[in-house]
This record gives C-alpha cells, sequence and structure tokens, in this order.
C-alpha cells in the first residue's frame, strides 16, 4: 500500500462558508500563499459558480502558487463545470471537483430521483469534466449514510468514467469511526478498478468524531483527506489539517508520510484565526494556547524531571517558540518585521509604517505584544476605507449609578455626536451609536474574548447584527472593550447593503 498522503485543505472553500468569516480576496490570496508554504498538495479554492468573488478567488488564488494543484468545487450541473473550467484557466495544476449525493434521503427528497438516475448523472459530470481537465475528483455527498453496496456501484462508475480521485464524505458527522473505516476498507475490497483512483476522506465534526473518522479512513486504504486550518467548517467543522499532520508524524508505526511542514502550522493556524476573526478555543489541540500548557503540580513535576512525561509533541516542531523575541515599545522596526514575517505576514515599507505606530501606542498600554496583537495589529487597515468611523468615546460607569455614553461617529467625512445611558456601559455606547445611525437594528449575537489572560490585553469582540432581515457580522478588537465592543458594531454597519 502507497504510504504517501495527499492533504486536501478546503480552508478557503468549506471553511469559508462559516457565517462570519468570509474574506476578501487579497485575503485569500494570503492564506493560500501559507498554504503552499505549509505544503498542502492540494487548494480548494472556492465554488467558483457560487458568486462572482470565489470565481475571481479561484482566478488570483490560481495566478498566486505555484506548486499545489488549485480545486474548483462544481455540482453535477454542466454549467457549474463549464464555469469551474473558466475559474481555474491559469491554475498550473488544476483539478474539478464534481459529485452528487447519494444516500438514499438525498437520492428521494434532494433530488426527487432514483438510485440508477444518479449513478447516470454521476457519470455524464465525470465524463464532462474529463474533457477540460485531467484530474477529476468525484464526491458523493452522504457517503457516511449511503449503503455500501450502492456506494461500490457509484465509485466503480465514476472511476470507469475517469475519475482520480473518489471522495467518501462523512457530510454529516454522523459515522462512528469503526463504520467509517469499514465502509472505505469495503470500497477498497469491492470495487473494480479501484486502484485506477485516490480514495478520499471529508469528515465533519458534528459529533466531534472528525479526526477518529479521517484517521480510520487512512488506516483503511484512504490516501488523501481533506481537512481544514484550525478544524474550521459549516456547522461544528471539518477535520483539522494539524491534528492529522501531528497524529501522522508522532506515530511512526503508521508508516505514512506527508508534505506538511509541521513547524508552519502554528503561524499559520494563528494567522488564519485573525484573518477570519475566529477565535481558537485554548484548548484546542495543537494550536490552542493551553495545549503546551502545564498547570497541575504532578504535570508541572513530571515535565521539569522529563518534557517526555506529559508531553508527545515538542512545541518547536507545531512552529510554537519558547524562545522567540518579545516585543515592547522598545522594540523596533525590524523585530515587529521579523515577527511578522514568522507569522506568514509580509508588509510593504509605508503599510509596515502605518502598523509600526499602531504597534507603538499598543505597546505603551501593555506591557508584552503577543502574536495575536501584531496579527490584529496587521488587520487593522481593513477597516481603513469604512464609511463609517469611531472618532471619539466616552463612557462614565459604575455600581450603584447609571452607564452614561457619549460618542462621536465621521461619516464620510461628516460628524456627528450623540450621547445616551443605559444598562451598563456598552448597552449606553450602543444607544448613542443608534441615535445617530437610525435603523432598525437588532443585535442577535455578542461574544467578548481576551487574546491571552492580562487584565491590560486586547479584546476581541465579534458581533451578529440583524438589519432589513440580513444576517451581519463585525469584529472590533482594543485594550478598551467598551470601544472594540463599538467597533464591532459599526463594522456590522459598515457591511449593510444599500
Amino acid at each position: 500500500m502507497d504510504n504517501r498522503l495527499f492533504i486536501f485543505d478546503t480552508t478557503l472553500r468549506d471553511g469559508e462558508q462559516v457565517p462570519g468569516c468570509q474574506l476578501n480576496t487579497v485575503e485569500k490570496i494570503q492564506v493560500a500563499k501559507a498554504l503552499e508554504s505549509l505544503g498542502v498538495d492540494v487548494i480548494e479554492a472556492g465554488f467558483p459558480i457560487s458568486s462572482p468573488g470565489d470565481f475571481n478567488s479561484v482566478i488570483e488564488i490560481s495566478k498566486a502558487v505555484t506548486w499545489p494543484t488549485i480545486c474548483a468545487l462544481t455540482r453535477a450541473v454542466q454549467k457549474d463545470i463549464d464555469v469551474a473550467v473558466d475559474a481555474l484557466r491559469f491554475a498550473k495544476h488544476k483539478r474539478i471537483h464534481t459529485g452528487i449525493g447519494t444516500s438514499d434521503s438525498h437520492i428521494k427528497y434532494k433530488f426527487n430521483s432514483n438510485r440508477e438516475e444518479i449513478i447516470e448523472r454521476a457519470v455524464a459530470a465525470v465524463k464532462y469534466a474529463r474533457r477540460f481537465v485531467d484530474d477529476v475528483e468525484f464526491y458523493a455527498e452522504d457517503a457516511g449514510r449511503t449503503d455500501n453496496e450502492y456506494l461500490a456501484r457509484v465509485v466503480e462508475a465514476v472511476i470507469k468514467a475517469g475519475a482520480t480521485v473518489v471522495n467518501i464524505p462523512d457530510t454529516t458527522g454522523y459515522c462512528l469511526p469503526s463504520e467509517y473505516g469499514a465502509k472505505i476498507k469495503y470500497l477498497i475490497d469491492h470495487v473494480d478498478g479501484i486502484d485506477n483512483a485516490i480514495i478520499s476522506t471529508h469528515c465533519h465534526n458534528d459529533l466531534g468524531m472528525a479526526t477518529a473518522n479521517t484517521i480510520a479512513g487512512v488506516l483503511n486504504g484512504a490516501r488523501q483527506v481533506e481537512v481544514t486550518i484550525n478544524g474550521i467548517g459549516e456547522r461544528a467543522g471539518n477535520t483539522a489539517l494539524e491534528e492529522i499532520a501531528m497524529i501522522i508524524k508522532s506515530h511512526h508505526e503508521i508508516d505514512i508520510q506527508t508534505n506538511i511542514n509541521t513547524q508552519k502550522i502554528y503561524p499559520t493556524s494563528r494567522m488564519v484565526s485573525s484573518l477570519m476573526n475566529m477565535p481558537v478555543q485554548p484548548n484546542k489541540a495543537i494550536v490552542g494556547r493551553n495545549a503546551f500548557a502545564h498547570s497541575s503540580g504532578i504535570h508541572q513535576d513530571g515535565v521539569l524531571k522529563n518534557v517526555q512525561t506529559y508531553e508527545i509533541i515538542d512545541p518547536h516542531d507545531v512552529g510554537i517558540d519558547d524562545n522567540s523575541i518579545v516585543l515592547t515599545a522598545r522594540s523596533g522596526r525590524a523585530a515587529l518585521k521579523n515577527r511578522l514575517s514568522i507569522l506568514g505576514v509580509n508588509l510593504d515599507q509605508e503599510k509596515l509604517d502605518k502598523v509600526y505606530e499602531e504597534f507603538l501606542k499598543l505597546a505603551d498600554k501593555k506591557k508584552d505584544i503577543n502574536d495575536d496583537d501584531v496579527l490584529v495589529l496587521a488587520g487593522a487597515d481593513r477597516s481603513q476605507n469604512h464609511r463609517i468611523k469611531l472618532e471619539y468615546l466616552q463612557v462614565t460607569s459604575g455600581v450603584g449609578v447609571r452607564s452614561v455614553a457619549s460618542l462621536g461617529l465621521n461619516i464620510s467625512g461628516e460628524k456627528f455626536e450623540a450621547c445616551a445611558s443605559g444598562n451598563g456601559p456598552v448597552d449606553a455606547a450602543i444607544k448613542a451609536l443608534k441615535k445617530i445611525v437610525d435603523r432598525h437594528m437588532t443585535l442577535k449575537e455578542f461574544t467578548i474574548q481576551a487574546i491571552s489572560k492580562g487584565s491590560d490585553d486586547v479584546g476581541k469582540v465579534h458581533m451578529q447584527v440583524e438589519y432589513d432581515n440580513q444576517i451581519y457580522y463585525g469584529f472590533g478588537a482594543n485594550t478598551d472593550i467598551i470601544a472594540a465592543s463599538v467597533e464591532a458594531y459599526i463594522d456590522c454597519i459598515n457591511k449593510f447593503k444599500a
């Protein structure tokens, strides 16, 4: 059995479908270049027919990266495939990822069809895609709940039609690892011509089993895994790239190799988290800030005596450098530029100067600047061209008194001021904001996160606001959590459709 495992990253397609995590084309290119540096084999760059933005992103990513295969998703529809072919025209190595639902539930309720017709549509889509590209991947959507015998018929038919990769998704995250592994083994044992294609996993984490299912698939013959950075993705997310890479690296007895440069894992994780405004939970495996922390006295004693007593992974192997330069108010541009470069962010001199100015302001407020702070600063210019900007904010608050806030906004160059009282400083500030921006808006979700543990730390605020029956997502970051809250609300408003 071939011991090479191909890493198919769908951060920019499945991961980017998470509400509030949408990236612009420039940001997608930044992520794609980081994925190339990380060593992924295939980058799923988007679903071209879904929107002009996705179409353009696939084009620009194709131009920006060199050796990874660029993949575009389609349905088993000729128009989808035509648009994907157009979007991939600049890719050095191109793949079309087409497919259709194969479970009885999808066949009956989604397509109002039957098993034989689904096979016909699958074969037709693969044959049509092969007219344009040599590399065609077929996905059997909801394969996790598809009868194995019928699934084997579908897989055999699409391989004969020219599919080079066949994706077996656990679309709903329902399978048990033993069940999913047995499904892959059944296909390996029963599909005529299975050696002519690579079997791929694509597991969702609805029941917390995405990584276990993926590894079970690999142990039973799958040689491509579809993953995302930080495990982001629809609903509970996808299999995490960093978890699969480090399982393979740690378990030598599996005897499988990937092309992943694991020392790039941590900076790539931080960059994706910052660009997508998607916090990494502290106890997240491999990349969470507590992944290598030891608070138990027994654990600390063991680690001090021999690190291998409780650490099976060397933090340096995933790119965590304990001896990295500490950034303070006395650090120069070179140190800041070096830290950004390590985190996968390369700035021209003009932008570096602007970020450095903001860095000095932040460094005066808190003792040490961490990687997340730096990434927030590097991404802060995203709000520079917003129509509405916060000019000033003043809040009076305390115990036994009603909070009062006054603020000033710059709206397309014109200045407005308002004040209001509320049940707390954030409520007062948002009520003052609403006096100026007179729209019927409803705050649906409000999340605050401190990047690390200090009281002087930068706080991140994520907001979800409903306006005109649409949901908008906003983000703010500031050492003043009230200011961050207002900035997040303003970020939502700036995204309102006219």
